[in-house]
């Protein structure tokens, strides 16, 4: 009996720890499911402030948030797209770490533009301007360039990938379509051979003693020859002039 109980309480702890291991990981999934809404959000509300100041802002400002906007839009566009290519493709591992050391580059840079927003002294800001504009650009040059050839690799593995496909298939259509293949034509059957000439029919039980009968043969002589008679008329006199005329025989 006390062995069934411990077996009981076993068996409740173990459900019960699996039961808080199942909520604990629920509740970590939905927690970062909201966090990810919340910076998604966070992100896009921030876009749209920069879209905003970069076209109603005039001057240093106004240029400051196109800056921020260009560099932000390039680094996420060539960072969805070797994070989802890397999945696919491993040797672009090595493109991913050099994207995040230009992603410290960035950072960087985007926290600079952002304090400098608040800058009373416009002036200064101004002179400031073209080295900010630079270094934004070279980061921007480099994030492009990485996403292209992301982007060109999977597009040429595509294409390999979609030619050997087609030679495939046009091979296997061709063997589908074995018949039509000039080796695999079927040999002209043979001219039909004249029937072989029948033998005669075994003799029947009662005449025995009787010879073997042959088939009659159309004889070979020429159709048309006319019969011959069996005796010769006789052919007509000579008359000589010598000779007397024949006197006709008297009626009286």
């Amino acid at each position: 009996m006390d062995a069934v109980i411990a077996v009981f309480a076993l068996l409740f702890v173990l459900f019960l720890g699996l039961g808080v291991y199942a909520t604990v990981k629920v509740v970590g999934a939905a927690k970062r499911g909201v966090d990810r809404g919340i910076t998604q959000a966070r992100r896009t509300v921030e876009d749209q402030t920069l879209r905003a100041k970069s076209f109603a802002q005039p001057g240093a400002a106004g240029e400051l948030a196109q800056l921020r906007l260009k560099l932000r839009t390039s680094m996420r566009a060539t960072q969805d797209t070797l994070h989802a290519a890397v999945a696919e493709d491993e040797s672009l591992k090595e493109s991913l770490g050099l994207f995040e050391r230009l992603s410290a580059h960035g950072h960087e840079l985007d926290d600079e533009l952002k304090r400098l927003e608040s800058e009373p002294d416009r002036g200064a800001l101004g002179g400031r301007l073209p080295e900010l504009r630079e270094r934004t650009e070279r980061i921007t040059q480099s994030a492009d360039a990485l996403r292209w050839a992301a982007r060109d690799r999977a597009h040429r593995f595509a294409e390999d990938d979609l030619d050997t496909l087609s030679a495939q298939i046009h091979m296997e259509a061709g063997a589908l379509r074995h018949w039509t293949t000039p080796e695999s034509q079927p040999a002209s059957s043979p001219e039909p051979q004249p029937a072989a000439r029948p033998w005669p029919e075994a003799p029947a039980a009662d005449a025995a003693t009787a010879g073997q009968t042959w088939p009659e043969t159309p004889q070979s002589g020429p159709a048309d020859e006319p019969a011959r008679p069996a005796i010769t008329p006789p052919a007509p006199r000579p008359t000589y002039p010598w000779q007397k005329k024949p006197r006709p025989e008297s009626t009286t």
